[in-house]
């Protein structure tokens, strides 16, 4: 600790940017030297919430993260610019998000610019709903509705994890790929295309606005869990499958499945996931269970689902995920979860792929009714 240092919440250190690395939309990264060492040091700087940040500035980092070395540690995060220019509102938004912090933001959320079409809304009228416990699912479930037929393909984030959605380096890269097309940032997470108050606001502003006919939801990157049943923001995924209930869409569970992961408390079927379907969620979902060529594998998640009485209360739905992680292929999108791809854990992005799969056709389905 530094001497006569002040002790609250935070570690806050000066540092100098010395390079700019990779921009993305809402997000840049940096080069620093942290004070009083001089050590470089990566960090992360969101331009709309600290103004411009370049080469030469003084800048206020919050470095607690890393010096705890926490998974979502490996970059500090610009605070402020000293000296540097005054910032103003961009747009005539009013909505506050982060509220009541020293980074409180004001976007402009549907319910401002869209308000008619939110309040007229006859709800999501069975536009099928995936929600995942893992933002990393996303890549796969977006592909996999994609490969199957899905037109327009939106992404919900959640406040669960990371509250900016410029963190994510995954989204972007959906987008020009074309496996995404558009991206909504709802309760406090800041940042997306378009902004909503809360899960609901949300999903209706994804269909009535953006046109999607699949909505996958996630919360962003880095959520946290404590090794606890309970202590987990994942849990979250069970309120968006209510949420999609309550609007009356179709609701759908991506499972959280793997045989490579070292912790048995995600190996075979997550603990997540069991937990989500079994006490949180309570409306009938339906659940994509991926096709594993593995026998033994294919057995031991049945048994799983199985032994938790799931059948009893949602449709469990064998699905192939493979389409989806074809075309990740073919149109050169490497995901990782947790430093992992599609070739170390195949049962994981099989069973996000096939939520995804299993969505499109179930749009497909609508779009037939309807015509």
């Amino acid at each position: 600790m530094v001497e006569d240092a002040a002790t609250g919440m935070v570690r806050v250190r000066r540092g100098r940017v010395v390079a700019v690395g990779e921009e993305r939309p809402g997000a840049i990264e940096v080069s620093v030297l942290v004070e009083p060492d001089g050590i470089a040091c990566d960090a992360l700087a969101y331009p709309d919430v600290t103004g411009p940040v370049a080469v030469g500035d003084t800048v206020i980092l919050n470095t607690t993260a890393r010096h705890l070395g926490l998974g979502t540690g490996g970059f500090h995060l610009v605070m402020g610019v000293v000296d540097g220019p005054p910032v103003e509102l961009g747009h005539p938004g009013r909505t506050m998000k982060l509220r009541y912090t020293p980074s409180q933001v004001a976007v402009r959320a549907v319910e401002e610019s869209h308000r008619e079409a939110i309040e007229s809304s006859r709800g999501l009228e069975g536009t099928p709903v995936v929600s995942a416990p893992l933002h990393s699912m996303v890549g796969p479930i977006a592909a996999g509705a994609k490969a199957a037929g899905g037109t327009r393909v939106v992404y919900v984030m959640t406040d669960g994890a990371a509250l900016a959605g410029a963190l994510s380096r995954l989204v972007p890269r959906l987008r020009r790929a074309g496996l995404l097309d558009g991206f909504v940032t709802c309760g406090q997470a800041f940042g997306g295309e378009l902004e909503a108050v809360t899960i609901w606001t949300g999903l209706l502003a994804a269909k009535e606005i953006l046109g999607a006919d699949v909505i996958v939801v996630s919360d962003g990157p880095g959520n946290l869990g404590t090794e606890t049943t309970w202590g987990v923001t994942a849990l979250e995924a069970g309120h968006a499958l209510n949420a999609a209930a309550t609007l009356r869409g179709r609701p759908v569970a991506a499972l959280r499945i793997s045989f490579a992961d070292p912790r048995d408390r995600h190996r075979v079927v997550s603990h997540h996931s069991l937990t989500i379907l079994g006490e949180v969620c309570s409306a009938g979902v339906n659940v994509a269970v991926p096709v594993l060529e593995d026998e033994e594998e294919r057995d031991a998640v049945w048994d799983r689902l199985r032994a938790r009485r799931l059948e009893d209360r949602h449709q469990l739905v064998e699905v192939d995920g493979r389409p989806a992680l074809e075309l990740l292929d073919e149109l050169g999108v490497v995901v990782k979860s947790m430093g992992r791809t599609a070739a170390d854990d195949p049962a994981f992005f099989l069973a996000a792929g096939a939520a995804g799969v299993l969505a499109a056709r179930m749009a497909a389905g609508s779009r037939r009714y309807r015509v």
